[in-house]
C-alpha cells in the first residue's frame, strides 16, 4: 500500500481541489500521511496568484527535496509531484521553476493523481529511461470543475465545508493572472450543487456551507443566451440560472446551517440578490465584495468594469435592502500609476464607508498582465508606506466598531474550545468571539459581547 502525504497551499478555493487529490488517493487504496518521513510520494498542491504564493510554493518544494535527500539506500526514493496553478499557470517552462519535482499535474489532471503516483512509485529503482524529461500534465484551456459524484476529503473543520459553485473567471483585470491559469467561468448545475450541500448538512451535520469560486456572481450566466446585436453583445437570462436561484434553492434544504458567499464581484450585484440575501433566513447578511479602489481612474486602469460613483451606490443599495448586513472588501495600493490624489481618495472613502471588515494589498506585479506593462510603477517603499497608512486608519475603524458591539447579544457558531464567529465573521479570513471553553464545539449559541479588541470580541 503507498503511502502520500499532500501540502495544501494557497485559498480555499485552491484547498477544494486539494480534498478532490485526497479524495482521488484514498478512493485508490492508497493511504494518507502528515509525515513526509513515511510517505512514498508527496503531492504539493501550489498557488500562483502574486509573488509571495509562489515563494511559499517553492519553498514547500524545496523541503521536500531535503526530505528526499536524507533518505537513507534502503529506503525508497520519496516522489514528489507539484500539482495546481504553478503547472497550469507555466507549463513546461515549470521543470526549469522547479527542477526538484518528479512530475506535474494542472487542473484538468486531478482526478489522475493516483495513476500518476502509482506510476512514479513503481519504478524504485533507477531505468534506462531515467534522463527523460520530467513529464508535464497541463491543458491549455482548463474545462474541469469537481461535481458532486467527485470522491474528496474535507479539509475544513468538520462543521465547516467550502463548495465551489464554479470555477474560472471571465473578467480581464489589469493586475490578476487567473483567467490565465483557471480558464473561461463555467458554472455547477444547481441540483448538482443542492444535492452536495444537503449531503453536507443533513448526513454529515455540517453547520456553514461557504459559496466559493472566482466570481460567485457571475454564477450561471455563462449560460445565458447571448445575441449579437450590431457591435453589442446583449445577454438574457430567459430563467437561466443564477446565483439567486441557486440560493433560493440552498435555503429550502431542512436544517439549522448558514450559507455564506465569497468572492463577489461588483459589476454582477442585482436587485434581485439583494432581495434574496435579505430574505433567504439561512444566508447570512454578510457581502464579501472586493472593490479594489474608489479612484474612476485606477477603476478605469484596472479594468474593473465599475466606476466610483457605481460602487457608492451599490453600498448604499446593498447596506439599505439587506438589514444588519455585514461588508467585507479588499483594495490594492500601489497599483501602477496611483497618484497621491488616488491614495487619498480611497482613504477617504475607507473613512467614509467604515466597512466591517477591510483587507488591503500591495500591488504585485505579475507577469503576463496588462499591468506589468504599465509605465509608472509605483517604488515599492511607496507601496509600503502607502499600506501601512491605509492600516493605521482601517484599525482605527475597526476598534470603534467592536466598542459599539458591547452589550450586544449575538448568535456564534463555535470553532474551537473558546472561539467563536458571528454571521459577520468568515472562517479564517476575519475576526473572532472569545467565548467560555464550555460552550460545545460545532454548534451555535447565544452569547453577550462583554469587550473587544482590534478585530475580535470578546463574550459570555
Amino acid at each position: 500500500m503507498l503511502t502520500v502525504g499532500i501540502i495544501s497551499l494557497g485559498c480555499p478555493k485552491n484547498q477544494s481541489d486539494s480534498e478532490v487529490l485526497i479524495g482521488r488517493i484514498l478512493e485508490s487504496g492508497m493511504q494518507l500521511t502528515a509525515d513526509p518521513r513515511e510517505a512514498d510520494a508527496v503531492v504539493i498542491n501550489t498557488c500562483s496568484f502574486i509573488l509571495d504564493a509562489r515563494k511559499e510554493s517553492l519553498d514547500a518544494v524545496k523541503e521536500m527535496a531535503r526530505e528526499a535527500k536524507r533518505r537513507r539506500k534502503n529506503q525508497k526514493p520519496l516522489k514528489i509531484v507539484v500539482a495546481g496553478c504553478m503547472p497550469q499557470r507555466y507549463g513546461e517552462k515549470v521543470r526549469e521553476m522547479i527542477p526538484q519535482a518528479d512530475a506535474f499535474i494542472g487542473i484538468d489532471e486531478l482526478e489522475k493523481i493516483d495513476k500518476l503516483i502509482a506510476k512514479l512509485c513503481g519504478n524504485a529503482t533507477k531505468t534506462a529511461g531515467e534522463n527523460a524529461p520530467v513529464p508535464v500534465s497541463v491543458t491549455k484551456r482548463p474545462r474541469y470543475i469537481p461535481d458532486y459524484a467527485t470522491p474528496r476529503a474535507r479539509l475544513t473543520l468538520p462543521h465547516i465545508a467550502n463548495v465551489k459553485i464554479a470555477e474560472g473567471c471571465n473578467h480581464g483585470c489589469a493586475f490578476c493572472a487567473i483567467p490565465g491559469i483557471r480558464g473561461k467561468h463555467r458554472s455547477r448545475a444547481i441540483d448538482d450543487i443542492v444535492a452536495e450541500v444537503k449531503t453536507l448538512v443533513q448526513a454529515n451535520g455540517v453547520k456553514e456551507i461557504n459559496l466559493i469560486s472566482q466570481d460567485t456572481t457571475y454564477f450561471g450566466m455563462d449560460t445565458w443566451k447571448k445575441t449579437r446585436v450590431g457591435k453589442t453583445t446583449k445577454v438574457s437570462s430567459e430563467e437561466g440560472d443564477s446565483l439567486a436561484t441557486l440560493l433560493r434553492a440552498l435555503n429550502r434544504i431542512r436544517g439549522d446551517f448558514w450559507i455564506r458567499v465569497f468572492y463577489t464581484h461588483p459589476a454582477h450585484w442585482s436587485d434581485e440578490l439583494i432581495s434574496v440575501f435579505a430574505k433567504c433566513k439561512k444566508v447570512v447578511p454578510y457581502v464579501d465584495i472586493p472593490l479594489q479602489h474608489i479612484s474612476d481612474a485606477m477603476l478605469s486602469a484596472m479594468n474593473r468594469e465599475t466606476d466610483g460613483k457605481y460602487i457608492r451606490d451599490l453600498i448604499a443599495k446593498i447596506r439599505k435592502g439587506i438589514p444588519n448586513v455585514t461588508i467585507r472588501s479588499t483594495f490594492i495600493v500601489g497599483f501602477p500609476g496611483e497618484t497621491k490624489a488616488d491614495f487619498e481618495e480611497l482613504t477617504e472613502f475607507l473613512d467614509e464607508q467604515k466597512f466591517d471588515r477591510v483587507g488591503v494589498f500591495q500591488y504585485s506585479k505579475e507577469e503576463n498582465t496588462s499591468a506589468a506593462l504599465m509605465q509608472n510603477q509605483v517604488v515599492p517603499a511607496e507601496k509600503v508606506r502607502r499600506w501601512n497608512a491605509s492600516m493605521v486608519l482601517l484599525q482605527k475603524i475597526s476598534r470603534e466598531r467592536m466598542r459599539s458591539r458591547v452589550g450586544e447579544k449575538i448568535r456564534v457558531l463555535v470553532d474551537e474550545p473558546g472561539i467563536a464567529r458571528t454571521a459577520g465573521d468568515g472562517f479564517e479570513v476575519d475576526g473572532v468571539v472569545y467565548v467560555p471553553k464550555t460552550l460545545p464545539v460545532g454548534e451555535f449559541a447565544e452569547v453577550t459581547v462583554t469587550g473587544y479588541k482590534a478585530y475580535d470580541l470578546i463574550a459570555k
